[in-house]
Parts: C-alpha cells; structure tokens; sequence
C-alpha cells in the first residue's frame, strides 16, 4: 500500500514533467538548504537564482509557476528572504500586477476588431520583409506612449486568433466550429508542412514585436516603468527625459529596424519565413466570410471595440491614471455596451494573464533573495569606484549583465539610488549623475532583451498560450533574440561613452 501511494505521489508530482526534470527540482530543494545554511549564504543566493531561470528554460515542458514557486517556498523558509520581503517587493510593483491583471483580460474583450485590423494587414502586405519592419515600428511607437506589456498582449492575442483561424481549417472544422487549437491531432498531414512554416512566420513576426517594444520603451519617460523611476530621480520631464536619452536611443532604433530587415532578408537565426500559399487563402476567406456575415449587431460590437480603443490610446498616452485602472475601464466599456453580462463569460478574459501574474509574484520572491542576500552589491561596488567615462561605461555593461539575469525594473532602482546617494554626497556632478541615469536606463532596457528574465514583455510570451502553439521555446527564444541582442547592445554601449 505505501509503495503504491509512494508511486502515485512521484507520478502527480510536476503531472507530464519529464522524470528526470522532476529529479532535478526535487535535488534542487535538497541542495539549496545545504549550499545556504552550511556553505554561503551568497553562493546559495545566486544558486537559487539559476535554479529559478532553470524553470523559465523548461516552460514549455512544465509551467514555471510550480517548481519556481517550490523553490521560492524554500527560499523564504531558510531564511533567504522573508515574507514580509516578498510583500514589499510585490506592493512596489502592484501597478505591473494590476496591469497584468485587468488590461490583458480588457485586449480579450476587443480581440474581435484587432482579429479584423490584423488579418487584412496579414493579406495586404505580401512583403515579409515590409510586414516584420511594420510590426515592429508600430510596436516601438505604441510603446514609446503605451506600455510594453499592453502592446505585447495585443500582439500575442492577434497571433493567437491568426493561428486559431489556419488551423481550424487544417484540422478539417469549419470556420464557426468548436475547435482545440493546441491539440494536432486533427491535423491533415497535408497541411503538416504549410503549418510548421506558419508556426515559423508567427514565430518571427513575435519577436520583431518584442524587440521592438524595446526599442520604443527605452526613448521616452512613460516607455517602461523604470524610466519613470529615473526621471523622477533626476528631475526629468517628457521632453527633457527624451532629449537627454535621444543620443542613445534613436541610433539603437534605426539599427534595430536595419537589423530587422536584414534578418528577414538573410533568413537567419530563424527568422525569413514567408506566409505560406495556402494560409494566406485560409486568410482571404475567413476575411470574405466575415465581411459577408456582419450583421448590424456585429459592426455595432465593431464600433464599440473601436470607441474603446480610441479610449484606451487617450487614456495611456495622457496618463489619466495608472495602466491596470485603464485596463479595467477598457474591461467595463468594452462588455457593458457589447452584451457581456455573465459571469462565467468574464472569466474566460483572465485566463491567459492570471498565471503569469502568479509567476511575477514568484519571481518578485526571488528579487527579494537578491536585493536580501545582497547579490548585486559586489558589483555595484566596483562600478562606483570607477570614475569619468569608465564609470558611464561599467555602469552600462553592468545594469545590463544584471538585467539579463533577474528584473532590470529592480536593476534600475537599485542603481538609480545608489547613483543619487553619491550625487547627495557630493561624490559626482550634476552633468555625470544625468549621464549616469541615461546610462542605467539604456543600459537596463536594451541588454536585458538577451533572455526573457530581464524583459517582462518576453517573459510574457515565453509564458503566454501561444508560445506552445507556434513552437517558442526559452533557448528558440535565447537564439532569435541573440542578433538583437548584440548588436543593439553594441550601439547602445558605443553611443553612451561617445555620444552623451
């Protein structure tokens, strides 16, 4: 009787995980109280920080949210962090769970206007080359005024309803049929090839978004919120702040746009695939059919998702009030004026970004064992040190080395108030603590597109339900990011000691 629940209990632990993933997490919650308590508290820190993005690697095999969260359970049980940390951690970021939380769930509710928009992009453009540069444009633009997560979570939703639409059809449903798009087993082999090709182009057409995410969300005071941060601390407004960074992020956007055409063009790092024939029909006549069908009901719901988008740019861009109570109005406008009165038909809208929100708050765990056990200290303490352009120069290598590794929202607010302590102290000039926070800024928002840790817009889509479906993977992602990642690093970090 023991050995049979012993059995049940090692084949519900982490459910499908491959066993020996399963035998990894578990000598991983063995090995950590032993590294901690009896060998360093700092090796164990950083342990358990490469424990955690372990778990991002294998998200497709198993969702990170439940071996992170063991590990982080441990973390705070051994002392690594308290819970109290954690809640800190948690409440200084309560705008991004809010955001999480209530604007993803209001993109559901226009999903229908952004499927039509997107579809006749899709069709329209028959360059892949033009397509890729216009996703990611309009993702550096929106972003630049918008949010990164806001954008990223329009763009994976029209991904997903794109491929929702191709592969109905290849599992032989009609376009109106109930249909599990993650399941292939309906698949006809004849479209096997055709929709690995379009896993491909979607792939690509994702990342050009992401990557362009950041090249918007590093120009401007409202692009990310550690850019706010900044310059609060430096006294920066809109303008200032866009003129003080212009030097650094305008070259790092034209070379991305470059960059993206070239990769289209070359066909590497995954990137190159063309919108197969057949996808493109598929496409064509799902757009004929809805045109065909919209009935006046329809274009009312149409016009109303249309108002509310209209709303919701107004709202973002003037700074009305914080992104997630935006969200939630988009939320409000965008069911009460189209029909959506029941519960349970609200509910399917928080599908997608409440586990992922569960996750954040892990990885905020986790940042609490980092700014605890003092992780980044060592560091910080060298750059500091240092003085004139060497110090704008570490400071951007080291910002952006963090960054990639844990949260650059966390990167930036710990260098930002180190720097404006040594300005206080008489330490530095105005001119280098300004210099600095352009710095911190670029330094902490463009290397961080390296891995999806530093990126939370990329750790949205590693997580995302799409990722699975078009095949995306955190080393998929580690090496179409790679190009992006270097290059614009390079710019960057030559702008900043030549150009500021």
């Amino acid at each position: 009787m023991l050995q049979t629940v012993t059995r049940a209990l090692a084949h519900n632990f982490l459910g499908d995980a491959p066993r020996w993933y399963k035998v990894a997490i578990v000598a991983f919650l063995v090995v950590n109280p032993i590294v901690f308590l009896g060998v360093n508290p700092f090796i164990g820190g950083w342990l358990l920080v490469a424990e955690f993005i372990f778990t991002l690697m294998m998200a497709l095999r198993c969702y990170p949210l439940q071996p992170g969260g063991l590990l982080a359970i441990e973390a705070i049980a051994i002392g690594m962090a308290s819970p109290a940390e954690v809640f800190d951690e948690s409440k200084s970021n309560f705008a991004v769970i809010l955001l999480l939380m209530f604007m993803v769930a209001g993109i559901y509710f226009m999903r229908e206007l952004l499927l039509l928009l997107f579809t006749k992009l899709l069709v329209g453009i028959r360059s892949k080359v033009l397509l890729a540069l216009t996703f990611a444009a309009l993702s550096a633009v929106l972003s630049a005024f918008l949010d990164a997560l806001t954008v990223a979570a329009v763009v994976i939703a029209v991904a997903t309803g794109l491929y929702t639409v191709y592969h109905r059809f290849v599992s032989g449903r009609g376009f109106d049929d109930d249909h599990e798009h993650d399941d292939d087993g309906m698949v006809h082999p004849k479209h096997a090839d055709d929709l690995a090709v379009f896993r491909s182009f979607l792939r690509s057409l994702m990342m050009h978004a992401m990557v362009g995410t950041a090249l918007g969300g590093v120009a401007t005071l409202v692009g990310e919120p550690q850019n706010l941060l900044i310059g609060e601390t430096v006294g920066w407004g809109f303008a200032d702040f866009f003129i003080h960074v212009a030097p650094v992020s305008i070259p790092v956007l034209v070379v991305g746009l470059g960059l993206c055409a070239l990769l289209e063009r070359t066909r590497w790092f995954g990137y190159g695939a063309r919108l197969p024939d057949s996808v493109r029909e598929v496409m064509e006549k799902w757009d004929a059919k809805e045109t065909a069908d919209r009935d006046p009901r329809t274009r009312a719901r149409l016009v109303i998702q249309a108002l509310t988008a209209v709303a919701l740019v107004a709202g973002l861009a003037l700074h009305v009030a914080d992104v997630g109570l935006i969200g939630l109005a988009v939320i409000v406008l965008a069911t009460a004026f189209n029909g959506v009165v029941h519960e349970h038909s609200l509910g399917k809208a928080f599908h997608e970004a409440m586990p992922f929100t569960a996750l954040l708050v892990v990885f905020f765990a986790v940042v609490a064992v980092i700014h605890e056990q003092g992780l980044f200290t060592p560091i910080i303490d060298t750059v500091l040190a240092q003085q004139g352009r060497q110090q704008l120069s570490m400071t951007f290598v080291a910002s952006g080395v963090l960054s990639a590794v844990s949260d650059n929202v966390f990167v930036a607010t710990v260098y930002i108030n180190e720097v404006e302590k040594a300005f206080a102290a008489g330490t530095i000039s105005q001119d280098q603590f300004e210099l600095l926070a352009v710095s911190i800024n670029t330094g902490t928002n463009i290397p961080s597109i390296a891995t999806p840790n530093g990126q939370a817009a990329f750790l949205f889509l590693l997580t995302s339900a799409l990722a699975p479906l078009i095949r995306l993977g955190y080393l998929k992602m580690l090496w179409m990011a790679l190009p992006y990642a270097v290059v614009l690093s390079v710019t960057a970090f030559l702008c900043t000691v030549y150009l500021l």
